[in-house]
């Protein structure tokens, strides 16, 4: 399920109240169950998304919190885009544990939270504004499918305190189906 380990360490914590990228680091976000992180944009009982809340007004928000593993920012590095934490619009950048291959389902505790895998993030051309070559470095594919490294979406279970340095773990028994890297 994961490279090496089914627990991480959380880098960094990222928050914005507005859209836009990228989000700053801060000491420490506060995770409200069903609802999102406390001062950022996409928290809020429906789908924040400036996209998907158009075309789907009264969607449930599912897209709680954003987790992007670092080894997305050494991946996008390679091919010389060099970005760090927040620059993804992550609320959580994490090390040590594989992200994008969480299947969806999976649970994840975190700092005091406990979050659920809900999709793959779909990036958008937003992303070009913080390199130019952005959007296409997380975009592969796979038999001959689109296939997105930018992130996974989670809802929050249980709400609590997140900083720098805390836990992340997979709980087990919680992975219900494999990852969809494409849309």
């Amino acid at each position: 399920m994961t490279r090496s380990t089914e627990a991480g360490t959380v880098v960094a914590v990222c928050r914005n109240q507005q859209p836009g990228l990228p989000k700053p680091v801060v000491d420490e976000i506060m995770l409200q169950a069903n609802w999102g992180v406390e001062g950022d944009y996409h928290a809020g009982k429906l789908v924040r998304h400036r996209y998907l809340a158009r075309k789907y007004p009264n969607r449930p928000n599912k897209r709680q919190v954003l987790l992007v593993d670092v080894q997305s920012y050494t991946d996008i590095a390679e091919v010389d885009i060099q970005l760090g934490p927040g620059a993804m619009g992550e609320n959580i950048t994490v090390q040590g544990l594989a992200v994008m291959q969480l299947p969806l389902g999976t649970h994840v505790s975190v700092g005091e939270a406990l979050l659920e895998i809900t999709e793959v993030r779909t990036p958008c051309k937003q992303l070009n504004g913080m390199h130019e070559q952005l959007l296409q470095a997380v975009t592969t594919k796979e038999q001959g499918k689109k296939c997105f490294k930018a992130g996974m979406m989670a809802r929050i279970l249980r709400g609590g305190r997140v900083r720098a340095g805390d836990q992340i773990c997979i709980q087990p028994d919680t992975a219900l189906t494999q990852p969809q890297l494409f849309p």
